[in-house]
């Protein structure tokens, strides 16, 4: 099984589908032909990803760090990136070694693609267990 693993204030943290937090980003089907393998393949490819420190409203489902602190917010690692599909099928995203020359307009007007992704990876700071989200770009 392939992991990415990162680095953030001495803690070592693994993006791998053992530490993915619920069932249905197991399954990681969101995307047509945009599997948890690929994401992981496409953050191993790159030598400048960040995680950033983010907040939110809800605490880790898995540990529920901060619950017992009353804590108003929570903290996560945070990273995010774009997936670009034509006909609801994965193209590339903007981490892909094949969109260096390219940009998504251009793609779009060439018709490779018709619609973009932001997909984020949510990491709890203190269990390492994350999640991914994807949200549809609006054009």
């Amino acid at each position: 099984m392939e992991k990415y693993t990162f680095v953030f204030d001495e803690n070592s943290y693994n993006i791998d589908i053992g530490n993915c937090m619920n069932d249905e980003n197991n399954k990681i089907n969101l995307l047509d032909g945009f599997k948890h393998e690929e994401i992981i393949s496409l953050l191993k490819q790159q030598k400048n990803i960040d995680f950033d420190l983010s907040y939110y409203d809800q605490a880790c489902q898995n540990c529920l760090n901060g619950v017992e602190e009353k804590a108003k917010y929570f903290k996560f690692l945070e990273y995010y990136f774009y997936a670009f599909t034509k006909n609801g099928k994965y193209v590339m995203s903007n981490i892909s070694e094949e969109y260096n020359n390219t940009s998504f307009k251009k793609m779009l007007k060439k018709g490779i693609v018709d619609s973009s992704y932001i997909i984020s990876i949510i990491v709890c700071i203190k269990c390492g267990k994350y999640s991914i989200e994807v949200e549809e770009c609006e054009s």
